[in-house]
């Protein structure tokens, strides 16, 4: 009976009224007194249970886990439901778990489904593995009740549901070299600490073994006595991240498109966010401090829904880590009316500005859409601002990118074009390979080189432009 409607009543309560309509007709033609007591009470019975349904209505209290509590895509996530409460005259109910478009399988479950002898609270459990990252809604839970008849229906949302964050998955990267002067770690030895000092260098006293080299002279003159150097301090590794999020970089209108959780995306920025998402763990779990910023020269997830900080921009160790990967989970590309409004906006100036007055003593890595003339100019003029320079570039078509490339590998970026279909990892490794940049043109005026000394915001490369870079 699939084809009979389930809105009030169920199929059972939908007969006995049309059986109620019948009887009522035959006792208005047989005028029999006894059809119509049956018909009065066919007809009657299924309003008054619903009526019993929805003036007894059950408390219920629902309490949702999830296994793990942070989810990244390609991993299997298993919800835990607690459901305490009773339904009326015993009734059983048939409980229906709400979950994202894109997620086939509804969990459906019986209730009441006790794990104990008179226990009231009713556990259930299911699986399910997110494919794309945002921040989605997982339920409510919608129950529907039946009278001890089974004649009548009411349908009832029990909770508003629990949010879940699903973070794109990272990428582990191979050891390249990232600057020059440092250990595995990114970390730097040296004798000073961060007054420039030697007078101010943390010292102890002689301790036989210590080298002679050690001593610290002009503490020994004041105190008297032998006075050698402390352990030579350990200075911290800063990184830089930049993450393009302008609109048309990435495709534009023509091939955004939103997801279940009404993210704006496209295959390009999606491919991104997993590089940025990718590297920053590189970098963290090798003690660097990173700095992310957008194109905007804003912190880089200040428009993120999942960024517990929006307007953090320094993050460190494995809560950076975390961070870093929870705040990409919601990050879409930026349709501001800046952006709107132009046809092609521009990298910040300010973007400039804010690395080269805060320089960095570690890798800068940019991870762009398609990038013209004046954007590579712009990052052109960063390159003084840490030590080495990376560009991933994610575009439809590579080779035409040429002029952009040229003119960050000019400036001693070590740049690379992709599509969104290239392996993560290769293109990582091609950032160690050695890159071979085509000399400016002969009877040209340096003016006219992009990259030259002078040319653009900055004057990003000097006037002896490098045929060759090869990282330390």
């Amino acid at each position: 009976m699939s084809w009979i409607p389930e809105y009030i009543f169920r199929p059972r309560g939908w007969l006995l009224m049309a059986a109620g309509v019948l009887a009522l007709l035959l006792a208005q033609v047989l005028g029999r007194r006894d059809l119509m007591v049956v018909a009065v009470f066919l007809l009657m019975l299924p309003p008054l249970a619903s009526v019993g349904l929805r003036l007894l209505t059950p408390g219920f209290s629902v309490k949702r886990h999830f296994a793990p509590a942070f989810v990244e895509t390609g991993t299997t996530a298993t919800v835990t439901l607690e459901v305490r409460g009773s339904t009326p005259g015993g009734g059983r109910a048939r409980i229906v778990e709400t979950l994202p478009p894109y997620l086939i399988d509804v969990p459906r479950f019986d209730y009441p489904q006790p794990v104990a002898p008179r226990s009231l609270v009713s556990r259930y459990s299911y699986t399910f593995h997110p494919t794309r990252r945002g921040v989605f809604t997982i339920g409510p839970l919608t129950a529907k009740f039946g009278d001890p008849f089974d004649v009548a229906l009411l349908k009832r949302k029990l909770d508003a549901g629990d949010t879940l964050t699903v973070a794109p998955a990272a990428v582990v990267l191979p050891e390249i070299s990232l600057t020059s002067g440092r250990g595995q770690d990114g970390s730097r030895m040296t004798r000073q600490q961060a007054n420039p000092s030697d007078d101010d260098v943390m010292n102890r006293e002689y301790r036989h073994g210590d080298p002679l080299r050690r001593i610290h002279w002009p503490a020994t003159a004041r105190q008297g006595k032998l006075m050698v150097r402390a352990e030579e301090s350990v200075t911290t590794p800063e990184a830089a991240l930049i993450l393009d999020q302008r609109l048309w970089s990435y495709g534009g209108h023509a091939k955004m498109s939103r997801t279940a959780d009404a993210l704006s995306t496209s295959p390009a920025f999606e491919w991104a966010v997993v590089a940025a998402n990718s590297v920053a763990s590189h970098v963290l779990e090798r003690n660097y401090s990173l700095r992310v910023l957008d194109h905007r020269g804003r912190p880089g997830f200040a428009s993120s829904r999942s960024a517990q900080e929006p307007d953090r921009e320094d993050f460190s160790g494995a809560s950076g880590a975390l961070a870093v990967a929870q705040s990409l989970a919601a990050l879409e590309l930026a349709d501001s009316p800046v952006d709107a409004g132009q046809t092609r906006a521009q990298l910040a100036d300010v973007l400039a500005d804010k690395l080269l007055q805060t320089r960095r003593r570690g890798p800068l890595i940019a991870i762009t859409g398609e990038l013209t003339g004046a954007d590579a100019m712009t990052l052109a003029a960063t390159a003084e601002a840490a030590e080495g320079t990376f560009a991933l570039l994610v575009c439809p078509d590579p080779a035409a990118m040429a002029g952009p490339l040229n003119i960050l590998r000019r400036a001693g970026w070590q740049a690379v074009a992709l599509t969104p279909g290239t392996s993560l990892l290769h293109a990582w490794g091609q950032m160690d390979a050695p890159v071979l940049v085509p000399p400016p043109p002969t009877g040209s005026g340096p003016r006219h080189q992009p990259g030259a000394g002078g040319a653009g915001p900055g004057g990003a490369a000097g006037p002896h432009i490098a045929t060759t870079r090869r990282l330390p």
